[in-house]
């Protein structure tokens, strides 16, 4: 078994050279073709097969053969060429010179090199004129009868060169195309993977621009009650810290589990909570209120549960449209979340009033958000629900309201598409 596995390694080390060095190959087989034809120019054919020492070749023979047989080494550069060389010189010999000079080996060699390396109408067209030529030379010309088994051996080997020729680059052509398709798929998967991650990446940072947007939010309102009654109402002011003290634990929680979401998959302390969704809303509705936004809820949702993409892209949209309620709506706003569920989609919609009709609204890009989804917007947060939204298949509207104050309405299907839930 070891000789078997040495001489296996041998023979792939020994082709692995020949292919690097095609020049040696052709040089290599230039000799191989030489002494074949010297020996075929020696031996007779008798009853009993080929008898050697009756017969040997002319000057003239052996110099021709060694002149074919050197125009092989070019074959790969230029393969019509040598074809058409040795084609002519085998036809010459064939014609006029010795018959048992087995010339047309070379040209044989050099209509396989042609086939393998061309088109299949180019190889039967050459291979055709090439056997008929060679055929016809022997047989009309030669000195021995037509019908001699020489002649015909001429007419075999031509067309075997041709088909075998013609096989070889079929099968290089399928293993080519085998190979493109391979590396195509890899490409495809590669390109999937990227895809899937940049998806995944934009997931993240709408998450943790919710995130940031509203705690900071309910933080720097706390904040700044806490600082105004600070003198005068110091247990207000002490309730106002405690808001802040929960909003930004809350924070931190939720920055925990999402950043979570860029662990590897062995690395310790991953996030074990689930996503937020509708079923926390009351909580999320209360540290609005608690910051002194007014919130009115109303549901008629049939007390379903969303898919996970769907649950959670419901529970973002109203926190940051909230968040932008108690950023820009100004003082005395008040706002009104609805989540209702039509056939197979869940409406979810936060309305405000805009505050008092004297209060000025910072131009933050509320106002400019238009109507329809066809349209841009200004504001990272508009632009974040909207892509949150479209990412699993639902709609986006966002405008004023006719009177003042703002709309935002989400429609989203209760099935989420493929590899979204989650």
């Amino acid at each position: 078994m070891p000789d078997v596995t040495s001489l296996a390694t041998g023979l792939a080390r020994t082709q692995r050279w020949l292919r690097s060095h095609p020049m040696a190959f052709d040089g290599a087989l230039a000799v191989v073709v030489l002494v074949a034809m010297i020996v075929g120019s020696l031996a007779v054919s008798g009853v009993h097969g080929p008898q050697f020492g009756n017969r040997t070749p002319d000057v003239r023979s052996v110099l021709l053969m060694a002149v074919v047989s050197v125009a092989l080494v070019p074959r790969r550069r230029n393969p019509m060429g040598v074809l058409i060389f040795t084609s002519a010189l085998s036809a010459l010999e064939l014609s006029f010179g010795d018959p048992s000079a087995p010339v047309a080996m070379s040209a044989v060699i050099a209509l396989y090199t042609v086939a393998s390396r061309t088109d299949r109408p180019t190889t039967w067209r050459v291979g055709l004129l090439t056997m008929t030529g060679l055929t016809g030379s022997a047989m009309f010309f030669g000195s021995t009868p037509w019908y001699t088994q020489e002649n015909l051996g001429i007419f075999a080997w031509t067309g075997m060169a041709a088909a075998a020729g013609d096989a070889v680059r079929s099968r290089r052509a399928f293993i080519d195309a085998i190979k493109e398709r391979a590396e195509r798929a890899e490409r495809t998967r590669e390109e999937e993977a990227r895809r899937r991650v940049a998806e995944e990446r934009l997931r993240i940072a709408r998450d943790l621009h919710d995130v940031v947007a509203h705690h900071i939010a309910l933080v720097n309102v706390q904040a700044g009650v806490a600082a105004h009654v600070m003198d005068k109402r110091p247990d207000q002011a002490k309730e106002a810290l405690s808001h802040v003290r929960e909003a930004s634990r809350s924070a931190l929680n939720e920055l925990r589990a999402t950043v979570g979401l860029l662990r590897q998959s062995g690395d310790p302390e991953a996030p074990t909570e689930p996503a937020p969704g509708l079923g926390v809303l009351d909580e999320l509705v209360t540290t609005f209120r608690q910051a002194g936004l007014p919130v009115e809820v109303a549901r008629a949702d049939d007390g379903i549960t969303p898919p996970g993409a769907v649950d959670l892209a419901a529970y973002r949209i109203i926190q940051e449209a909230l968040t932008n309620v108690q950023k820009h709506a100004g003082p005395g706003a008040r706002a009104e979340v609805s989540v209702i569920r039509v056939g197979r989609t869940l409406e979810v919609t936060v309305l405000d009033d805009g505050g008092p009709a004297d209060t000025p609204v910072p131009e933050t890009g509320r106002e400019s958000a238009p109507e329809t989804e066809t349209e841009t917007e200004g504001g990272h947060g508009l632009l974040g629900m909207r892509e949150r939204v479209g990412a699993i298949g639902g709609r986006l509207s966002a405008g004023p309201r006719y009177g003042g104050g703002f709309r935002v309405q989400a429609i989203l299907p209760l099935t989420a598409r493929t590899g979204d839930d989650g």
